[in-house]
């Protein structure tokens, strides 16, 4: 089978989700058909990523895309509820690396569900070749350790989000209800699936004949996409450029619509939270600032979390414990110091302690960077910062002593 016969064959596959898939974009279309491929061709790689429909309500077609999914790919293994250790067993087993296929993911790792820490192991492990899980078999003292296989390819549809450590590892489809307009064909599995299995077969000779090139191939990403989202998408790139045709190009344009849309859906760690709005909407190039004025700029955010932090607002004790996981350039832990102002000594930050945080993990900040937003704080006389000006305004001598928040 030539290449040309590869991107045929693929947009034989796309066209077959087409009936029965109403995804939310283009790029999904196209991920989907190149993940189908990657799952003949898994044993070339050095990770799979895994695919996530996800929906934030039910009847928005998650079901019936790993329905399509299932016939379309090797050794499919669907569930709802699976034990890590069977799941270990199944992998090893010799019947070949199945594909598994978990629908209703968010009554495993949802916000009503117990968290799941063996079955997240091994969906993140499993995400590359090389990891796997050390386990004692045998009975009573007759045990031995042994390691279990984890990497396979897998598929989950589920309400809401997933754990950041398995969504970092997937490539996301973001499912809607379909619109008025939207259509697509009832799908019969006994009518069906000897369609879907037909095309899985024509994708298994075609890996076959693409199987040492796939191999060998160390595809070109576009610009921007590095580290964990390269890993993720290098096997999606490989089958793509192995079809050829207009494949290639899709793919490129799939993966940074795609990668850029989970960046954009991020819901970024509290800490991470934290420091962009102080860098954005608290500091806004002052120097310091006493951390009752901090916290009362936070709690006055619309549509911020800080009013419900563990059931509470935020004060000085959760803001210090949640600025010192992160450290200063010093690498030193961050934490409040003493700020001369008009009306005392409160404790509270500086933004030469928060700069290096902020440069490595928050987004880039709108305008100009983190530096120059940093190094251009207007000054007022007396060396006085804006900051020391806000807290003139903001609290009498009184109010400042007994805030609470400036003990610490």
């Amino acid at each position: 089978m030539t290449a040309l016969e590869g991107a045929a064959l693929l947009n034989e596959v796309e066209a077959f989700h087409r009936r029965f898939n109403v995804f939310p974009t283009e790029a999904a279309y196209v991920a989907v058909t190149l993940w189908d491929a990657h799952a003949h061709l898994i044993e070339c790689f050095e990770t799979t990523p895994r695919i996530a429909f996800l929906s934030p309500e039910p009847g928005s077609g998650k079901s019936r895309a790993l329905e399509i999914v299932e016939l379309l790919t090797p050794r499919p293994v669907t569930t709802v509820s699976a034990s890590a250790n069977a799941l270990y067993r199944l992998v090893d087993s010799a019947a070949g690396l199945p594909t598994v296929l978990f629908d209703e993911v968010d009554t495993i790792f949802g916000p009503k569900a117990g968290a799941d820490e063996a079955l997240r192991g091994f969906l993140n492990a499993g995400y590359r070749r090389t990891a796997g899980a050390l386990r004692c078999v045998g009975e009573g003292s007759n045990q031995n350790a042994q390691i279990f296989n984890s990497y396979c390819a897998v598929a989950m549809a589920g309400l809401g989000s997933l754990p950041d450590t398995v969504l970092t590892r997937s490539v996301i489809i973001r499912m809607r209800k379909r619109a008025p307009n939207e259509k697509a064909e009832p799908y019969r599995q006994r009518k069906h699936e000897s369609q879907g299995h037909a095309l899985r077969d024509r994708l298994a000779t075609w890996a076959d004949t693409v199987r040492d090139q796939v191999a060998a191939a160390w595809p070109e990403m576009p610009e921007g996409v590095t580290d964990r989202p390269a890993d993720v998408w290098e096997p999606l790139l490989a089958v793509a450029d192995a079809a050829g045709g207009h494949w290639p190009a899709r793919a490129r344009a799939a993966c940074l619509e795609l990668v850029n849309a989970a960046h954009d859906n991020d819901e970024a760690s509290l800490g991470v939270r934290l420091l962009t709005d102080l860098r954005d909407k608290v500091f806004c190039g002052a120097d310091r600032m006493p951390t009752a004025v901090i916290l009362e700029m936070l709690l006055a955010l619309d549509d911020a979390p800080w009013g419900d932090v563990d059931d509470k607002p935020l004060n000085s004790r959760m803001l210090s414990k949640l600025l010192g996981q992160y450290v200063t350039p010093a690498n030193k832990p961050i934490k409040p110091r003493g700020i001369r102002t008009p009306s005392g000594f409160p404790k509270g930050y500086y933004a030469e302690d928060l700069t290096d945080a902020w440069t490595r993990y928050c987004p880039p900040p709108p305008g100009e960077s983190a530096t120059s937003a940093t190094s251009a704080t207007p000054q007022v006389s007396g060396g006085e910062s804006v900051a020391d000006t806000a807290t003139t305004i903001r609290h009498t001598p009184a109010e400042t002593a007994t805030q609470p928040a400036l003990t610490g």
